[in-house]
């Protein structure tokens, strides 16, 4: 399918602050078909905002037929220019990651999510999905009802509930109060479907924060599918500068996971969820 990119540039609020977002937008096309309608995709990227790798991925799921619709997250500190694979470069996307409210990651999601609805090309489903940051925001969002898909790349600061500034009231409370803001705390809203992907020898997120994560997952009721590689590290899917982590087999089975869950969640009209879908009989 060929795909037309372009950008807009969408007005937030946080707090009071103004701030101008850009979205990449990566768009579908049928020749002969000016009217065809796709679901949406909001692709949150990694600590370097939107590079290479995050638009070559991007261009992959909108040349499946979704409209992928790709955020500059530090439009509160900087432009839409994406930060160097580099020592400097990481250092200020570490500052800018911890720097940056919740409230602004939300309000960057819900901005993101109206202007792909208000497309007329849209078909009205929106999935999420991102790597590293991206993973954990890709996440978070699926907790706006709007949301039917996640599908989370080794998602970072979940388990150690540290994405965001630590110095809110909100912040020094016990973990898993009702009024915590964190990510890891408000999973009983996620209404879609999510599948989780993560290397076993992803440092960012040991074993200890993994289990976690599923431990809540499943004390929330959350409908997800769990996926470990034994050989993947972090950001195995990053195909540039990625210090010997990318896996292109791995990376090709996961797109296969992600194409599976937004073929069947995105592209069918399910209708309100019943139940479990039964007991399953134990036979051979």
């Amino acid at each position: 399918m060929l795909i037309k990119e372009s950008h807009a540039d969408v007005r937030t609020v946080t707090q009071g602050k103004e701030s101008t977002m850009r979205v990449f937008l990566f768009h579908p096309t049928i020749p002969g078909y000016p009217n065809a309608r796709f679901p949406g995709v909001v692709l949150f990227s990694e600590i370097y905002q939107v590079t290479g790798p995050v638009a070559r991925f991007a261009r992959q799921i909108a040349g499946q037929g979704y409209i992928v619709a790709a955020p500059s997250s530090y439009h509160d500190f900087t432009g839409p220019e994406p930060l160097a694979y580099d020592v400097p470069g990481t250092d200020q996307g570490n500052e800018w990651k911890v720097k940056k409210t919740l409230d602004s990651y939300d309000e960057d999601s819900k901005k993101t999510v109206d202007y792909l609805l208000g497309l007329p090309t849209c078909t009205g489903r929106i999935g999420t999905t991102g790597m590293c940051l991206g993973g954990h925001l890709a996440l978070r969002a699926a907790l706006d009802p709007r949301i039917s898909a996640s599908v989370c790349y080794f998602p970072t600061d979940i388990h150690s509930r540290t994405l965001g500034p630590n110095d809110g009231p909100n912040l020094s409370i016990d973990p898993g109060v009702p009024s915590s803001p964190h990510t890891l705390d408000l999973l009983d809203r996620l209404r879609g479907e999510a599948a989780l992907i993560f290397g076993i020898r992803d440092t960012h997120v040991p074993d200890a924060g993994r289990d976690l994560i599923r431990s809540k997952l499943r004390a929330a009721g959350a409908v997800f599918s769990w996926h470990e590689f034994a050989w993947a590290q972090h950001a195995f899917i990053r195909d540039e500068l990625s210090k010997g982590r990318y896996d292109p087999a791995i990376s090709k089975a996961c797109f296969e996971i992600l194409l599976e869950l937004f073929g069947r969640v995105l592209r069918t009209e399910l209708g309100v969820r019943e139940g479990d879908g039964g007991p399953v009989e134990h036979v051979c």
